[in-house]
């Protein structure tokens, strides 16, 4: 007996299609994820990837149609969980102060911990369709409004552009991708901290 839907497909029917193209993505870039670290960027092959993750090619083709795009997907990914780590920082501070400071300490580590842990990424690739562009402006905009709300309680100093700090800050906290430990990283952070407040007298 054919069953007929009314109302058009299902929710719950929706939700599950949803789940098992996240997870088949997922698999997808942890497989390549592991690959590149295992392998090289240069080495991997759409065939290496369909098998780690444990699909079929023709399944991985029908989200990526090549290596480029996998990478591209995957870095995308790698942005978006270092965002919401940067948020996490943000909401679990209290106060304007504590907050910046949370979220440049936890960029700053960002930094560091992938030095060396990441592919080398083709830039090419990597700004294909923006969203290098739209993270950064992100980033700029969460550190902005922190710095903003540390203005508005005179908690920094004044007559500076709340934009101009936040680029002051995120190039200064750059350098702690090459630092050789987390305490040095800390001392950039609290360095970077200072430079905020205001000049004395």
């Amino acid at each position: 007996m054919n069953m007929m839907y009314s109302g058009g497909v299902p929710r719950l029917w929706n939700e599950t299609i949803e789940e098992h193209r996240r997870a088949v993505n997922d698999a997808a870039l942890d497989a390549f994820a592991a690959l590149i670290g295992e392998h090289g960027l240069a080495s991997v092959t759409m065939s290496q990837i369909a098998s780690a993750a444990g699909i079929g090619r023709a399944t991985l083709y029908k989200y990526f149609p090549d290596i480029e795009s996998v990478l591209v997907a995957w870095h995308e990914r790698q942005i978006a969980r270092h965002l919401h780590l940067l948020e996490q920082a943000r909401d679990a501070a209290d106060g304007p102060a504590a907050r910046l400071e949370a979220v440049l300490s936890a960029f700053a580590l960002i930094q560091h911990e992938h030095q060396g842990h990441s592919p080398e990424l083709p830039a090419v690739m990597l700004h294909r369709g923006g969203h290098v562009t739209a993270a950064r402006h992100q980033l700029h905009a969460l550190v902005s409004g922190l710095i903003t709300a540390c203005a508005d309680a005179d908690q920094i100093r004044s007559g500076v552009p709340a934009g101009e700090l936040a680029t002051y800050c995120l190039s200064a906290l750059g350098a702690a991708s090459s630092l050789p430990s987390e305490a040095a990283v800390r001392r950039l952070v609290a360095v970077t901290m200072a430079g905020l407040q205001p000049p004395p007298g």
